[in-house]
């Protein structure tokens, strides 16, 4: 048996290809060739014995030697992985084949091509044609491959750009429409055509065109033939919108007229800096005529050398990035100087080398002057002259370095003008400057000269107090407040003003200037809540409303987009029969962050945020389409919704409730307004002019929360008014409360000689419901009944209560 392993080695040592002679009873190599050696990089005396189980690189490999052990085994081809002496894969091609021998025996022939060379070939190649594809794309010619009949092989996005092809072109291969397109999109068709057929009929021509398109563009079209084995198979047109460049040949004959009347002096010089030309203003600035500047060197001239040569800076800056600019003292031959700003430009020719520099000079006499005047203004209010953010902010940053390195401590105070706004509004903004300007002088009075004060826009002043204590600072502060109760008069008008001031110490209310400002505003804000005119420290849990007021601003609107609202109706009940004659449409919403908040917690943000026109917009189409489907199921109700202020006075307000009306079919009647009595207050005509539009729809108006505000008998004569809501505060205590039960009763009885419906909120008991419907209410609401439901289960309260066709008569 050696000697035929012997003779096998022999043979298989002549291959190219890796092989190894498998003993298929135990798995074990017999034989490895030179290949195999090379390619595992081992000799074979540590290959010759070993086991396919120890060779075996992947799971393939694995289970078809163990169904060789098996007998199952037979034959194998694939790609697979052999591991070098040095850990590294390699990728072969392996295919493994039964031998069976005379004496009986079976060995198994395993030959391995690597693979390697292919693979990395391939991936070349691959990465060859992107780089192609890419370059093609990149070009910024647009692209177009045709065979010699002019079929179209491809073309690239630019060339469809140029040509502006329709997306039925590009989505679908259709060689003669984008013929036609383009042939149609030529100024002149038949030259076009004519061209195209002479350069077909000459395979080997080379052609440079011209094309001018419909839309004004000119495109230069440059035709060259595509070879193959030195003969022509097609041809590649390269198209380029050349229509800023026929521009810009325009435009230079244009700058050679700006060069000459150009008020700014322009010179331009060979590659030594030697002067070639002169503009007149350049003959101006230096008094010296065009023939005697021609031949001299621009930076002796402009006084830009450095030991006879061109300054090593300005060069370096120029070899860098073609341009330098600098201002110098230029001098005039009378012997007068005067600031002027240089700007030296590269002119490169066409093989990268420096062919002309051209110097821009501006005389900066009256720059200077007023850059001065503007370094002013930038660190100064431009009204009252005060330091403005900028400048405090550089003494504050002073002030902090100071006090940390000596250990002192300095107060921040945050000033606003309380209800400033109402004096812009009613005597202008004019009048309102001149009070700002006498607001300054006041403040001034009451500082020392090494305190700050500045002015940060509007009615905001900040002032810096250097080295004081919380008692000095509260000193100042009431100083402030004592001399702006003092009367203001301008014009013969008097007239009082009250500020809010807030008061942050460094280090203990902050260590960096925009937490020093940020808590002192803060602390301003908190006397604004509680009174105005006066002054408050800074405490810790001042900035906690303010986070949870913009938190909850910024998730409700969020909430609003990913519909994380949702509206709970309550039922309304007629108080002589006991069914259901309406409901109450009210906003919930259950955040994943902030989990469910109450209507009272997020209403009034909204409100001040201007949130609550997108937040009750909502709300109301919402109703109107909850009221459409249940109309359209023969569930009959009247939708009552609130309407705040703010949305009530939106221009297109009542627009749009009549389309969301109209596109969803809710009968207008069936809709009810409950507005606020601070509404009604606000532009009384303007007030009743709306009020009469919504009536005119057909909609129905009550007042919400009666007796909580500014109530008025005016306006309920005034204005068409159906129905009054008695606050829950007036019902919780009835009747055991004698003044609760006077208001409720007063109520009533109003409602009833002006001939309105009334209905309570808030009813709990049947007691209170007994006393409301003794006393003549008509309707009520609250737990007694339900609370606010979603409308599945709103409607399974309907259906255990009944349903109302009509309300009852009014007493």
């Amino acid at each position: 048996m050696t000697s035929d392993i012997d003779l096998a080695q022999a043979l298989i040592d002549e291959l190219i290809d890796a092989v190894w002679l498998v003993d298929g009873s135990d798995q074990r190599l017999l034989a490895v060739n030179r290949a195999a050696e090379e390619l595992l990089g081992q000799g074979r005396a540590s290959l010759v014995g070993r086991s396919m189980s120890e060779l075996a690189c992947t799971p393939e490999d694995l289970f078809f030697w163990e169904d060789v052990a098996a007998g199952r085994g037979d034959t194998l081809l694939s790609e697979t992985l052999l591991r070098r002496q040095d850990g590294t894969l390699v990728t072969v091609l392996r295919r493994v084949g039964r031998v069976s021998c005379p004496d009986g025996r079976c060995l198994y022939l395993a030959c391995f091509s690597n693979q390697s060379e292919r693979r990395a070939v391939e991936s070349e190649l691959e990465k060859l044609v992107a780089e192609l594809r890419a370059t093609l794309e990149s070009s910024a010619d647009g692209i177009l491959v045709t065979d010699l009949d002019g079929a179209i092989r491809s073309f690239n996005q630019r060339f469809a750009e140029l040509w502006r092809l329709p997306a039925a072109l590009l989505t679908e291969r259709n060689d003669a429409g984008i013929h036609d397109w383009m042939a149609h999109e030529v100024l002149d068709a038949e030259g076009y055509a004519a061209r195209l057929q002479a350069i077909a009929q000459n395979p080997l021509l080379e052609a440079s065109d011209l094309l001018t398109l419909r839309q004004g563009r000119v495109l230069e079209r440059v035709t060259l033939p595509q070879y193959a084995r030195g003969r022509p198979i097609g041809r590649v047109y390269a198209f380029r919108d050349i229509t800023q460049r026929l521009h810009d040949e325009q435009g230079l004959k244009l700058a050679a007229r700006v060069f000459e009347a150009s008020l700014d002096a322009i010179f331009v010089t060979d590659p030594e800096f030697r002067i070639v030309a002169v503009n007149p203003a350049g003959e101006r600035m230096t008094g010296r005529a065009g023939a005697e500047l021609v031949g001299r060197r621009l930076d002796r001239l402009l006084r830009l050398c450095s030991n006879e040569t061109l300054d090593p800076d300005i060069r370096a800056t120029l070899d860098r990035g073609g341009h330098w600019q600098g201002e110098i003292e230029q001098h005039h031959a009378d012997g007068s100087t005067f600031p002027c700003l240089v700007s030296l430009m590269r002119v490169l020719d066409t093989e990268g080398l420096p062919f002309h520099y051209v110097g821009f000079v501006k005389d900066l006499s009256e720059t200077v002057a007023a850059r001065q005047r503007i370094e002013q203004l930038a660190f100064n209010d431009a009204l009252t002259g005060l330091p403005n953010r900028l400048r405090l902010t550089e003494r504050l940053e002073f002030s902090i370095e100071l006090a940390r390195r000596e250990n002192t401590r300095f107060a921040v105070l945050f000033i606003d003008i309380d209800r400033f706004k109402h004096i812009n509004d009613s005597l202008g903004h004019i009048f309102g400057d001149r009070v700002l300007i006498e607001v300054a002088q006041r403040i001034r009075q009451c500082l020392r000269h090494v305190d700050t004060i500045a002015r940060l826009g509007g009615d905001e002043f900040v002032l810096l107090l250097h080295r004081v204590e919380s008692h000095g600072a509260e000193l100042v502060a009431r100083r402030l407040l004592e001399t702006m109760d003092q009367p203001f008069e301008l014009d013969g008008l008097k007239f009082s003003l009250s500020c809010s001031i807030g008061i942050a110490l460094y280090p203990e209310d902050g260590e960096t200037l925009d937490d020093l400002i940020k808590n002192a505003d803060s602390a301003m804000y908190h006397v604004k809540e509680h009174g105005r005119g006066d002054c408050c420290f800074y405490q810790r849990q001042m900035n906690v409303g303010l986070l949870e007021r913009v938190r909850i601003d910024h998730a409700m609107r969020e909430a609003l987009q990913q519909g994380h609202f949702w509206l709970a109706y309550q039922p309304q009940i007629d108080l002589v029969s006991g069914l259901v004659i309406g409901a109450e449409a009210l906003v919930r919403w259950n955040d994943p962050d902030l989990g469910e908040l109450a209507p009272g917690r997020f209403i009034p943000i909204a409100e001040e945020t201007g949130f609550i026109v997108a937040l009750g917009g909502w709300v109301l189409r919402e109703a109107i389409r909850q009221g459409a489907r249940w109309q359209a199921q023969g569930i009959r109700l009247s939708l009552s919704v609130n309407v705040s202020a703010t949305q009530f006075h939106q221009a297109n307000f009542i627009d749009l409730l009549a389309q969301w009306l109209d596109e969803t079919g809710l009968p207008p009647g069936r809709l009810e307004l409950e507005l606020t009595e601070s509404i009604l207050i606000q532009n009384v005509e303007e007030t009743l002019r709306r009020l009469e539009n919504l009536v005119a729809l057909g909609v129905r108006l009550s007042i919400d929360d009666f007796g909580t505000g500014y109530s008025s008998l005016a306006y309920l004569k005034r204005f068409p008014i159906h129905k009054l809501k008695i606050d829950r505060s007036f019902v919780c205590d009835i009747p055991h409360d004698e003044s609760d039960t006077a208001i409720a009763t007063a109520v009533i009885g109003l409602a009833s000689v002006l001939k309105l419906r009334v209905i309570a909120e808030g009813v709990e008991t049947d007691i209170q419901r007994q006393f409301l419907l003794d006393a003549g209410c008509h309707e009520f609401q609250g737990y007694l009944c339900a609370p606010a439901l979603e409308p599945a289960a709103f409607l399974a309260r309907v259906a255990q209560i009944g349903l109302a066709e009509s309300p009852s008569p009014s007493p």
